[in-house]
This record gives structure tokens, C-alpha cells and sequence, in this order.
């Protein structure tokens, strides 16, 4: 029971998700399955799920090091959107997929009786000086002036916004929770408190035991340096979110959000909120170190610096919150790959799958991944196995120190950014020079 009551203490959402953290029993003993699926997160479940659908018989066996949702599947903003991190060209057939993923997501909830309080507001990103305005006309998204804009979000120096349907806020604790119980319905065996200590092709060895299977699928995202052998195929950067005590209907008249929709700004560092179903905001962004040889700690996932930058920006957006009583913060990582490129595949000499690197915008397209992972599994050729990121294999990072050095440089970077747009009224020179780094491009 101990453990279940500290499960409820990762976030906002682990505790206000209405379900037993009790761990299921750990695996404890050798066994045979048909798919073995490593990481009780988004990826792995939605894997387990829709295997599961298109052939009842398969043996499915899931392991988890800690408990389903215990990851970024259940810490993160709750934006179920159309994004992918990577926008380069090569990449742009992915954007009507993902669009149809946001829906998927929402029907397979409402099917499975899975009530993630989702509510399909899309995303408005405000820009608030001229050099955002000049990246937010340069985007290609649909523009709001800045009156149509503070219909829908009433921040601060708004000079316009880009505005996007696609995107539901979600509670993504409940989500996680309740696909994980959706698939043990239909017969999927999830092991929780089960590390896996390596993955090779036809098995997966634990503390306790050998799952051994034809197709193993690693999903683990940003835990995945712990794995021998991958310590270099993402990295793990911490997000941290801040969130309110539930607000009354005379604050929410002056930040608007009518909608529930998701909204940011067109600044460098990354930010991102929501409304929540009982009218909290809840508000994250980058900025929390990378540390040393991509180290995963509990005492990472707080750090009062960025709680204060977030609270800071967060008053600055919307004044009318001075006063009002931050009740979380949290935090944890999330993968990035070298080219920041998420990917899915499967080595059909080996039988090993993945699907990894989703920067941050992982709710709905762990949804697409899971669909691709079933047809590549099951040897069938469909739309989702000729996408261009299926078998896309992003580099390396770079040794250490190298990637400490560089990755800390370029998240310092991105701040300074901010600042000199601040200063100058223009378009970054920094902001420029670092998009090609993080798969991206700079007005």
C-alpha cells in the first residue's frame, strides 16, 4: 500500500487518477510468448492493445520496471496533438496521419469507457513580440489577429496567434490507466516491478526471469540509456509543470480558454498549457539541465529553478493568477533523439521493434506507433508501414562529455534566444542558428 500512496505523489495526474497504483505482480519465473513489449507507457500499451485486437490468440506479455503510467505517459502536459518534432521535408507526410491520430485517440477512450476527460479544443500559440509574430506568420499555420486571438486566450502584449483544431487537452493519467486495464481485459499480461536488464532478439531477461518471444518491442523512451548497449540512442530531458488550485469562473473570464483549448507562446524555450476538466491551469516548459551521462534520478524531476522561470511566466502571461495557490509541480524525462526524429521499425532478421523519440509530443503519436507495430508485426503491409519515419534510425548522440557540453549549451541557447528578441525586437540570430539542430526551422 506504501508504494501505491507513493506512486500518487509523481504528479498532479497520478493523483487525482481514480485507480488502484498497487503494482500488478512481477514476473517470477520463465516464459514463452508470442510479442514480449518492454515499457508499460503509451507505446507499449497501445501496442498491447490493438495486437490484441487484430488477433485475439496472440500470447502478449508487457514488463514494466515500476507501474503502468509510472513515465512521461502519465507526468506529461495532456496535449493529444497532431504534432511531430521533426519538421523538416523529408518528414511532412506524417501531419494528415497524426491529424486523424487526435480522433483515434478520442474514439478508442469513448470505446474502452475510458473517461481521460478529453476535450478537443486545438492549440493557439500567442505571439507576443514582433520577432514571434514574424516566426508565427512564417509557420504555415492558420493566423488569428490579435483580436480573434484574445477570444480564445487573453495573455498579455498578444499581437496574433496561429491557431490549430487539432489537439484535445487530455487528463493523461487517466488515459495511461485506463488503456492499461483495456488491455489486461483482453487477455494481455502486464508484469509491473519487472526491469528488464537486457533486451536481445527472442528474449527479454529480468531479475526474475526470461520472457522469451519471436518479437520483442522496446518501449521505453526516455528511460531507454538504461538498456545495455543504448546509451547513445536518445537522451533523457527533464519537462517540469506547475498547476494551480482549481479557479473560479471570474479568473477564468480574464485568461479565457473557453474551449479547454492548449496554448503556448512563439518564444524558443518550449512551453505548454492546458484547462483542466476541474479548471486548474497547468502550465510546463523546458529549461531543467541535462545531466551526465544521462543520468534518471527522483530528485530530477523537481528543481525549484524552473518552477520559479515557469510561475514568473506564467504571472506574466496572465497578472489576474498573482495570489492564486500553486498546489504541484513535478516533473520527468522525456527522449530525444540525435536528429530529433521520433521513429517506429521493426528488424525482421532480428524480430526486434521500437518506437522512441518523441521529443515531448508523444500522446497521440504513441497512438500512430502502436498501429504501425501491429501491422509490421504482423506482416501486413498497410498506409502506416510506408510513413517515412517507419525505419527512419536516427545517429548516436555524441559521447560524454560531448553531449553534456553541447545539449546544456544548446537548452542555454534557446533562453538566450528569448532574451535577445526581447532586447532587439527582432528575429533571433541564435534562435537561426540552432533550428537545424533540433529538427526545426527559424523564421
Amino acid at each position: 500500500m506504501g508504494r501505491a500512496l507513493s506512486y500518487r505523489t509523481l504528479s498532479l495526474w497520478h493523483e487525482t487518477t481514480p485507480t488502484d497504483w498497487t503494482p500488478r505482480p512481477r514476473l517470477d519465473g520463465d516464459v514463452d510468448a508470442d510479442v514480449a513489449i518492454v515499457g508499460a507507457g503509451y507505446t507499449g500499451l497501445w501496442t498491447a492493445y490493438y495486437l490484441s485486437l487484430a488477433d485475439p490468440s496472440l500470447r502478449i506479455v508487457v514488463l514494466e520496471a515500476e507501474v503502468a503510467g509510472f513515465g512521461a505517459s502519465g507526468r506529461n502536459g495532456g496535449w493529444c496533438s497532431a504534432l511531430f518534432p521533426n519538421q523538416r521535408p523529408a518528414m511532412a507526410g506524417m501531419a494528415a496521419p497524426l491529424r486523424d491520430t487526435v480522433d483515434e485517440v478520442l474514439r478508442v477512450a469513448s470505446a474502452e469507457d475510458i473517461d481521460c476527460q478529453a476535450a478537443k479544443g486545438g492549440t493557439i500559440v500567442v505571439a507576443r513580440t514582433r520577432a514571434q509574430w514574424t516566426r508565427a506568420r512564417a509557420s504555415g499555420e492558420p493566423l488569428l489577429s490579435a483580436a480573434d486571438a484574445r477570444e480564445r486566450l487573453r495573455a498579455t502584449r498578444t499581437l496574433g496567434a496561429t491557431y490549430t483544431p487539432d489537439c484535445a487537452a487530455i487528463h493523461p493519467g487517466r488515459l495511461v490507466r485506463g488503456l492499461a486495464e483495456a488491455v489486461t481485459r483482453r487477455g494481455v499480461v502486464v508484469h509491473e516491478r519487472t526491469p528488464a536488464l537486457s533486451i536481445a532478439p527472442g528474449s527479454v531477461r529480468t531479475p526474475r526471469g526470461v520472457v522469451r518471444a519471436p518479437y520483442v518491442v522496446r518501449a521505453t523512451e526516455g528511460f531507454t540509456p538504461r538498456l545495455p548497449g543504448l546509451a547513445r540512442a536518445v537522451v533523457p530531458v527533464y519537462s517540469l509543470i506547475i498547476a494551480t488550485e482549481p479557479l473560479p469562473a471570474s479568473v477564468w473570464d480574464e485568461i479565457g480558454l473557453a474551449h479547454r483549448e492548449t496554448f503556448a507562446d512563439h518564444r524558443h524555450l518550449i512551453t505548454y498549457g492546458q484547462r483542466t476538466a476541474d479548471d486548474r491551469l497547468v502550465f510546463g516548459g523546458r529549461g531543467a539541465p541535462y545531466h551526465l551521462r544521462s543520468r534518471i534520478e527522483p530528485a530530477f524531476d523537481r528543481d525549484p529553478r524552473v518552477f520559479a522561470a515557469l510561475h514568473a511566466a506564467l504571472l506574466d502571461l496572465f497578472p489576474v493568477l498573482r495570489g492564486v495557490r500553486f498546489t504541484h509541480a513535478w516533473g520527468g524525462p522525456l527522449g530525444i533523439p540525435r536528429d530529433w526524429c521520433a521513429s517506429v521499425g521493426l528488424d525482421r532478421a532480428t524480430g526486434l521493434a521500437w518506437a522512441s523519440g518523441y521529443v515531448g509530443d508523444g500522446v497521440a503519436t504513441t497512438n500512430l506507433a502502436g498501429r504501425t507495430l501491429r501491422d509490421l508485426v504482423l506482416g501486413r503491409s498497410s498506409e502506416l508501414t510506408t510513413l517515412p519515419w517507419v525505419d527512419h534510425r536516427s545517429p548516436a548522440w555524441e559521447p560524454e562529455p560531448l553531449r553534456w557540453l553541447g545539449i546544456n549549451a544548446g537548452l542555454r541557447a534557446m533562453t538566450l534566444a528569448d532574451t535577445e528578441e526581447r532586447l532587439t525586437r527582432r528575429p533571433s540570430l541564435i534562435g537561426r542558428a540552432m533550428a537545424p539542430l533540433i529538427g526545426g526551422h527559424s523564421a
